[in-house]
């Protein structure tokens, strides 16, 4: 085959998450409403926390401010243009795909390591509670929030950059309802080995690396808090703690099943995963964080009661 034959691709076309036009609509509302809550949701952990001075200047909800703003930074990524492919503009910019998927890694790759960097600081905040104002200073935390992002977006330019330099003549038809990496490498008319290679090499830093630490603090933190001589201490230190774990719980069990799924396994599966770790994460987080932290429910209420009661 010629070589001008693998430059005809353009743009793709994204199937989306259902071919039976008789339930786009119901979908497009669904989703449209969860993306929504989304926002709410992940805006109000915002506002609660940077409205409030002494939120602001504690290490945890810091690190919770950076979490709920990736949360909102990679489903936005996916949902405009899932709503436009639930519309029938299903067509996707060769551009607009590659900065689609730069984005996307880029953010849940970050959200990955920041989940990790939460984790230390529970473990330094209730193995060490004594020197945890040392050690989790305000320049700790600065480096360790820059060394999320940072990982996350170099790792992301490296699959990104990977990844363009293969080319497209089979299709252009993209089994999923966004520019991922695996459906993005079977149109590929070259081989895509490297980028595989890169895949899995970056599954171990990015996605086992930081659950085995997060695996290994919460060891530790168990330890503590089973230490812990009353019943109502022992309640109080863990409540702390249990809402990052529901969340790592989620988000990492959704992950793995992705990067560990069999090789017979369809894309119609991958969607599936896709949308727990896409959608169903970044919508309960900001409720579990806001139904269990004691501080962010003080402040709202506070809010609440200042500009609606008095």
């Amino acid at each position: 085959m010629k070589k001008e034959n693998f430059t005809d691709i353009t743009y793709f076309v994204l199937q989306g998450i259902s071919d039976v036009p008789q339930i786009q609509t119901f979908l497009f509302v669904a989703f449209f409403s969860i993306y929504s809550l989304i926002l709410l949701g992940n805006a109000t952990i915002l506002f609660a926390i940077h409205i409030d001075s002494a939120l602001s200047s504690a290490p945890m909800f810091m690190f919770l401010s950076h979490l709920s703003f990736l949360d909102i930074c990679y489903t936005t990524v996916i949902f405009p243009k899932m709503f436009l492919t639930l519309l029938g503009n299903r067509s996707i910019s060769y551009a607009g795909c590659f900065m689609q998927l730069f984005f996307f890694i880029s953010f849940g790759q970050s959200e990955s390591f920041l989940l990790a960097v939460m984790a230390y600081d529970r473990y330094i905040a209730i193995c060490y509670p004594l020197y945890y104002v040392d050690v989790v200073t305000k320049r700790v935390y600065s480096y360790l929030t820059i060394f999320s992002w940072f990982t996350g977006f170099l790792n992301s330019a490296l699959h990104t950059g990977l990844a363009s330099r293969l080319t497209f003549c089979s299709s252009n038809q993209i089994s999923h309802f966004f520019c991922d990496i695996t459906p993005l490498l079977k149109l590929s008319c070259m081989s895509t080995l490297l980028n595989e290679i890169a895949i899995y090499v970056s599954g171990i830093f990015v996605v086992f690396m930081p659950f085995l630490c997060i695996l290994v603090s919460y060891v530790y933190i168990i330890r503590a808090i089973l230490r812990i001589q009353s019943a109502i201490g022992r309640h109080k230190t863990f409540s702390t703690c249990s809402s990052h774990l529901t969340v790592v719980c989620m988000f990492y069990c959704t992950v793995l099943l992705m990067y560990m799924r069999p090789s017979s396994y369809s894309l119609h599966n991958d969607k599936i995963f896709s949308l727990l770790y896409t959608f169903i994460t970044p919508l309960l987080n900001p409720f579990i964080y806001g139904v269990r932290s004691r501080e962010v429910k003080q402040v709202l209420k506070r809010t609440f009661k200042k500009n609606y009661w008095s």
